[in-house]
Formats: C-alpha cells, structure tokens, sequence
C-alpha cells in the first residue's frame, strides 16, 4: 500500500508552496528544521489522504516514517492515529511512536500526534505516565517537545499535575521551541482553572524565559500582563 499512498502524495506536490514551508519551518543549515525536505502539500490534504488509506498497516507507516520527506512522515503520523483509534492493544500503537521519536522531528509533527496517541494512551494508563519525565529529560529537543505537548490531553480532561510539574522542569530549558510550547500548555491550562496557573506564575514568573511568559499570560488583560511583565521583585 506504501506505493499507492506515494504516489497519492506525489500527485499533490506544489512547488511554490514547497518554498515557502521549507522558509517557515527552518530547513537551512543550523536551523531546527535542517534537511527536511517538503512538498507542499497541506495538512488538510494529508489527513484526507490518511482516511483514505486508513487500513495501512504498520509496516506501511513505518516506511512512510523513515522518509527525508515532511509530507510522507506527517501522513504515516495520521495514519498512525486512526490506527490507534480503532486498535484493541493501543500499547503496541504507543510503543510504535515511542520507537519513532527520531523521526517525529519538526514541531508540527510533534503537535498534531503526541496529544492524540501518547496523550490519550496515558489519560487511561496513569501509571505509564513515567515515560514524559524520561522524555522531558532528552538531549532531543523533540522529545522534550513530545513530553509537554502530550500533557494536553490530560488538561483538556482537567488534569493538570503532569503539565505544572514538567513545565517546572523546562524553566531553564534553552530552545525557544520549549519555551513556546510550556507557555502554550499553561495558556490552555489558564482557559480551564486560571487560579492554578496565576499559582504557577506567582512562583515562577520573575525567572522564566519571556517567551514562555508571553505565550502563557496571553488571554489575560493588560493590567495582568503589565504585573507579570514586570521582573523586578
């Protein structure tokens, strides 16, 4: 099946647009992104192509996982979770992500997953929560990414003790790409119980990078975001 899903995906390259997400996804030399390769194929269009060949098995997800190319690792990752939707062992679909972090390497790959495979398995397996404490600690970037994004299952179901101790962890994590993602988590959590967040920012505000300090206060109003801006004690 491997072939008929490439060969769907190469009928949808766009040039153009190929340009313009290489630009936005920092592909060049020394960038996050460096190497990968795009097509310009959009996310809407993949995940149509994904429902469309949605019985793909895991060997097909796994060749599609192991691609240089954006666009054929992002449909193997849809993929991969509408085979965890209907699967009855949903550890073998959570092991399978687990084993192919390396190639879930750009933050769009990352946030369009982690919430939906590694976040959901762990809302019904608590005790396995471990892994993100493992993952928070990688020299990965994207692993530590992995480990704060798919916390956001757990506070969409109102759990938020994960989310508050991992974002505690990546306070002095130096990649803007953390900062943005722990201070997009305290955001979400904010939307559901602000009195835990102000909690976290009272304690930690004065210390933590501004970018993750921007990204989470940005709901409040200006009078909020004027105190927290403030750094002086």
């Amino acid at each position: 099946m491997t072939d008929k899903i490439l060969k769907e995906l190469k009928s949808k390259k766009n040039v153009e647009q190929a340009k313009i997400l290489s630009r936005f996804f920092k592909t060049g030399k020394g960038q996050y992104g460096e190497g990968d390769i795009f097509w310009g194929i959009r996310v809407p269009v993949l995940r149509e192509i994904s429902k469309k060949f949605k019985e793909a098995s895991l060997k097909d997800i796994q060749e599609l996982l192991n691609s240089k190319v954006h666009e054929h690792r992002m449909t193997g990752m849809f993929l991969l979770i509408e085979r965890y939707k209907k699967a009855e062992n949903k550890k073998e679909i959570f092991d399978f992500y687990l084993k192919n972090t390396k190639n879930i390497n750009n933050w769009d790959l990352v946030d369009l997953t982690a919430p939906n495979i590694i976040g959901f398995y762990l809302l019904e397996n608590k005790r396995e929560r471990k892994i993100l404490y493992s993952l928070v600690k990688s020299k990965n970037l994207w692993e530590r990414r992995i480990a704060i994004i798919s916390t956001f299952t757990l506070l969409r179901n109102k759990e938020y003790e994960d989310t508050l101790k991992i974002s505690e962890i990546l306070l002095k994590d130096e990649h803007d790409l953390i900062h943005k993602a722990v201070g997009w988590m305290l955001r979400e959590l904010g939307k559901r119980d602000k009195s835990v967040e102000i909690k976290f920012l009272n304690k930690y505000y004065k210390t933590m990078p501004r970018t993750m300090l921007r990204y989470s206060i940005e709901k409040f109003d200006l009078k909020e975001k004027q105190k927290y801006m403030k750094k002086e004690a």
